[in-house]
């Protein structure tokens, strides 16, 4: 598999394949996973030349960061790039409560039964960094994110969450990124302005933007994906088929931003796979590429919960799309005409 070089601000040389692994529907979103898939999952991404592996303490309030450390149990630690998050604590004495109905951010109908908790101070992210080892059985991460620090998960309290993250988190991380302790910093978001936000407040030397920079969404392009090559910063994107729907197309019960997908969104899945069939070319294949090309990525992390899902993503990135698919796309209107496509 291609991978992309990207040096760190502590001048750590990080190796990026093209596509990695995202773990969060091992926190079992929408169903209870069999653990020893979920496992072999991970095996396979490893196998398949993948290595760069997200995860976070969120997915399933633990599980996901467990079973991600246990499908890399065997793995030679610097073939692959650790990445997780802060910005929740687990509390193993409580149960998790119901999902907030005020706020976007998905709960999870498995997982394990510990109570997370929001903390972006200092301490708060020192503790989590701390969990995190324990649950994947690692000695050392590469890339820490300050986590969901944005109006998707908390609402009206998001400016008071921003300011608790930069006083408290971001010290936390620069601190371990100037040991050397990490390789890298940075936020992993569902929104572009708030990601624009976080870049111009701090160091940072990567970026998961989620879901704002697909073959369905490009509102991350006019202003944070020139930001970050501004800065410097690698992307690495996420939610590239929008919660399932550019994986599936517009089929009955198709996903967009967790849940179904609503009747505009489905027709305008339609027009951009009936374009993507004249070139015979799946809907899938064309938003996995789609999202490699800008400049400013450097891998795009690929959520799986099959050994045959990672076959499928890995087939998708080395088989090339037409150049006149873009041309088609933009032509009809379905994808921005300043988008890369070259």
């Amino acid at each position: 598999m291609k991978t992309r070089a990207f040096k760190t601000r502590n001048a750590t040389q990080l190796e990026f394949s093209v596509i990695g692994l995202g773990t969060a529907p091992m926190g079992e979103i929408y169903e209870v996973l069999d653990e020893k898939t979920s496992i072999a999952t991970v095996e396979q991404a490893l196998a398949s030349g993948v290595r760069i592996f997200d995860t976070s303490p969120h997915y399933g309030n633990g599980i996901a960061e467990s079973r991600m450390g246990a499908g890399l149990r065997r793995a030679k630690r610097s073939d692959v790039i650790v990445s997780t998050k802060i910005g929740r604590v687990m509390d193993p004495f409580a149960k998790p409560p119901p999902r907030n109905k005020d706020v976007y951010s998905p709960g999870f109908v498995g997982g394990y039964g510990h109570a997370p908790r929001f903390d972006y101070s200092y301490d708060g992210t020192m503790r989590s960094v701390e969990h995190s080892l324990l649950r994947m059985g690692l000695s050392a991460i590469d890339i820490l994110l300050i986590h969901d620090c944005d109006v998707w998960t908390h609402g009206a309290e998001a400016g008071s969450r921003f300011k608790e993250a930069m006083d408290g988190a971001y010290r936390a991380l620069e601190k371990l990124r100037s040991e050397k302790t990490v390789a890298a910093i940075g936020f992993g978001i569902n929104e572009a302005d708030t990601c624009v936000k976080f870049a111009r407040a701090g160091d940072f030397d990567v970026a998961m933007m989620a879901g704002r920079y697909s073959l369905l969404i490009q509102n991350g392009l006019a202003e944070f994906l020139p930001l970050a090559l501004e800065k410097k910063m690698g992307v690495m994107l996420a939610g590239v088929f929008n919660s399932g729907i550019l994986a599936t197309g517009a089929v009955a019960g198709a996903k967009f931003e967790y849940a179904a997908a609503p009747p505009e969104i489905m027709e305008r899945v339609r027009k951009i796979e009936a374009i993507c069939a004249t070139h015979g070319t799946s809907i899938r294949r064309a938003a996995l590429q789609f999202a490699m090309m800008h400049p400013a990525v450097v891998t795009v992390v690929l959520g799986a919960v099959k050994p045959a899902e990672i076959e499928a993503n890995v087939a998708d990135a080395e088989r090339a799309v037409p150049p006149a698919l873009w041309r088609d796309l933009k032509s009809a209107g379905l994808l921005d005409a300043s988008a890369p496509t070259d």
